[in-house]
């Protein structure tokens, strides 16, 4: 026996004419077509109108923007597939000037070799390469190197080597800056907490957040 589909005359939207202006709905394109297809442009130009006034009701954040009667018979121009007839306060709309792609924004400077690490420390690298060596300079690097771990840290994992942090400033500085020997960074205190900008771990206020065994911190004072 012959199976049989039972339909039931369903009507989808991705079976329909793509909407120019999906904000205002199907019925106002069906008001449009019905408009293009009257004869008399006086009659025409009285539905366009009304169309219109219809729009502003459907679409009321227009309102907010710069002469947004204007805007709207745009959007009944671009509704009508920029093919109508009809006396219009404004001139008619062209359709290349909707139609046009946006021109692409460049990526200001060159690509960041490390994100973990940010474009400034590698702007602080290139300006350290131009100093001359000395003391002083030893003493930038290391400052250097001990932020680049705090922030290597956030992005990366629990634990990383001073070795590690050296390599990833002279492969930085395309090698034109080399780490004195001899240089150690501080230990790293066992209560530092680096999170990563946003996830605003420590929301406690006024000492009333977590300590690092996850128990609330007691806030009332001794007694006298």
């Amino acid at each position: 026996m012959e199976e049989t589909t039972n339909n039931i005359g369903l009507d989808y939207n991705t079976e329909r004419e793509r909407l120019e202006m999906p904000e205002y709905g199907r019925n106002v394109l069906k008001m449009v077509e019905k408009m293009k297809e009257t004869p008399d442009r006086e009659k025409r130009s009285e539905q366009a109108r009304a169309i219109v006034k219809v729009m502003e009701l459907l679409n009321p954040q227009v309102r907010q923007l710069d002469n947004y009667d204007h805007k709207l018979w745009d959007h009944l121009y671009m509704i009508a597939g920029f093919d109508l007839d009809v006396d219009s306060p404004y001139p008619s709309p062209v359709a290349e000037e909707f139609n046009t792609r946006p021109v692409p924004i460049p990526m200001k400077g060159d690509k960041i070799k490390a994100t973990h690490y940010g474009r400034n420390i590698e702007k602080i690298i290139n300006l350290l390469c131009d100093e001359p060596d000395g003391e002083m300079k030893s003493e930038m690097i290391r400052s250097l190197a001990i932020y680049m771990r705090q922030q290597y840290l956030i992005w990366n994992k629990d634990s990383v080597s001073d070795e590690t942090i050296f390599n990833d400033i002279e492969k930085l500085s395309d090698y034109r800056l080399r780490v004195p020997d001899g240089i150690k960074l501080h230990q790293i205190n066992i209560d530092a907490n680096f999170s990563r900008p946003g996830l605003n771990i420590n929301v406690g206020q006024g000492g009333g957040g977590k300590n690092r065994n996850g128990h609330r911190k007691n806030n009332k004072g001794k007694r006298k």
